[in-house]
């Protein structure tokens, strides 16, 4: 284990928030003008690689953290949020305002696009920062590279490639008419009911052992995959998705062979 450049990392801290911000208000601005708060999701992966070019800006600047660690943290996230947001810019395109955000702007206290700026914009630009920590942390860890570092990368290789291959497969599968009200079980989606979800599960827990060579980056950061692992099992992921799909004809006896989170192999 190695020291940790406390000083650079509040300054990194502060630029990060900005850089969220930014993202969050400019897309916000372009929601507002073409009447569509569905693009706020694209923002999501976006305000990732914002923050990991903050980052790495920060790190260069002030000289501190290791500077394969640091490539690597700007590299991995970057890569990861610019792939979700064109995937995500493509599956909605032509499409209306997300039912979400409809029903929640439904009941906007008001004018519903202050509203929006503070229950889905400012919150997920918090959320971006929060969950974004261990990429921070990563560019002011002084010790070199190692095991540890290089083994978040392959968790984060492997939950990129299940994410990436279950979307692709799931579009795939929906852009048949055939398959319209069908439920996907074919693939990863044998495997789990959220190849998605447990790839972003991954993505992040191994972004997260990349900052572990210090152990007081490690214990500062740790709230960051905790609550993106909840998220994505507890709150906007799974259980908001299953509830949705939960009188879908075939949906029981899906659940009843497919596990929910964690793959495993298929049952008859």
């Amino acid at each position: 284990m190695s020291g940790f450049a406390w000083g650079a990392f509040g300054l990194n801290a502060a630029v990060a928030a900005g850089a969220a911000l930014a993202v969050m208000l400019i897309t916000f601005a372009v929601a507002v003008a073409r009447g569509l708060h569905r693009i706020v999701d694209v923002a999501w992966g976006l305000g990732f690689a914002a923050v990991a070019a903050a980052s790495y800006a920060v790190s260069a600047a002030t000289g501190t953290g290791d500077p394969v660690r640091r490539a690597l943290a700007l590299a991995l996230t970057a890569a990861w949020g610019l792939r979700l947001a064109v995937h995500i810019a493509r599956r909605g395109g032509g499409h209306g305002e997300d039912p979400r955000y409809e029903r929640m702007l439904a009941r906007a206290p008001g004018n519903r696009n202050a509203y929006a700026l503070r229950k889905i914009y400012l919150l997920q630009g918090a959320l971006v920062w929060l969950v974004s920590l261990p990429v921070q942390a990563a560019c002011h860890v002084d010790a070199g590279a190692g095991p540890v570092t290089y083994a978040g990368a392959v968790v984060w290789l492997a939950g990129l490639v299940f994410e990436a291959v279950g979307d692709h497969q799931l579009a795939r599968f929906k852009s048949d008419p055939a398959h319209h009200g069908v439920i996907m079980d074919r693939g990863l989606w044998s495997w789990t009911r959220h190849p998605n979800y447990f790839g972003d599960f991954l993505v992040w827990w191994g972004l997260f052992m990349m900052v572990c060579d210090s152990w007081q980056a490690a214990a500062l950061t740790v709230v960051s995959p905790v609550v993106m692992s909840l998220l994505l099992t507890r709150g906007s992921g799974v259980a908001l998705l299953e509830r949705h799909m939960a009188d879908r004809p075939g949906w029981k006896e899906y659940t009843a062979r497919t596990p929910a989170f964690f793959p495993r192999p298929p049952r008859r």
